[in-house]
């Protein structure tokens, strides 16, 4: 959930269970405020950092680009760590052209190895770099599985939300990530309370310290 920008949206969703994590944009004008909340509510925190796409558009301030050097990266993500409070990790907003950058993604691993920080990558494009780059740091690399609401249609956020059900009940855990959009909040509302039995949910940090690998793996999760 890229946040500081929808306090409405975003208060229902800190009143959502504390395994519900927050991902908080760092040059949001509520960053450092939703942050804290988060926090004090339980809720894991990331920071959502702006990382260049292939397609052309109006880049966010301090979004990171492959070509940019170390010293600039490192400037982004302290600026980062110093505006969202309690953050445990980092996970990228867009970013197909940075993530797909083993040179830039390197870059940003070495940068998160000087602080505990795991990497949720967004997985905006297929052949992401986050695996590889992380190799000889301690960083410990998530990949997302579903998109919640790349469609807003509230129909399509349900479908997506029973995909990411049958996931986890198939591989033993499943990532999903969406944003504080309304219908998006109306579903998880809605269908949080109603997860099957087999279902336990947690926040990301949780699952570092599992063995994760495809296949089932019993019912850990």
């Amino acid at each position: 959930h890229d946040f500081g920008y929808r306090p409405t949206e975003e208060n229902k969703v800190l009143q959502m269970p504390p395994a519900i994590s927050v991902a908080v944009l760092p040059n949001a004008p509520q960053a450092r405020n939703m942050a804290i909340k988060a926090h004090q509510r339980g809720h894991e925190v990331l920071i959502h950092l702006p990382m260049a796409p292939l397609s052309k558009q109006p880049l966010e301030k301090d979004t990171l680009t492959p070509d940019m050097n170390s010293a600039e990266i490192e400037r982004i993500i302290r600026e980062a760590v110093n505006n969202v409070p309690y953050a445990v990790g980092l996970n990228n907003h867009m970013g197909s052209k940075m993530t797909s950058s083993l040179f830039g993604m390197q870059k940003v691993m070495q940068a998160l190895n000087q602080y505990s920080f795991y990497f949720l990558d967004s997985m905006t494009i297929g052949n992401s770099q986050s695996i590889p780059a992380a190799q000889g740091t301690h960083v410990k690399v998530l990949k997302r599985r579903v998109f919640l609401d790349d469609s807003q249609d509230i129909h399509a956020i349900r479908q997506q939300f029973k995909r990411a059900v049958k996931l986890a009940q198939r591989d033993g855990y499943a990532i999903a990530i969406g944003h504080p959009h309304p219908n998006t909040v109306r579903v998880l509302q809605q269908m949080l309370p109603t997860l099957p039995a087999d279902i336990t949910l947690v926040r990301p940090g949780q699952l570092l310290n599992e063995p994760l690998h495809n296949g089932n793996s019993g019912n850990k999760q």
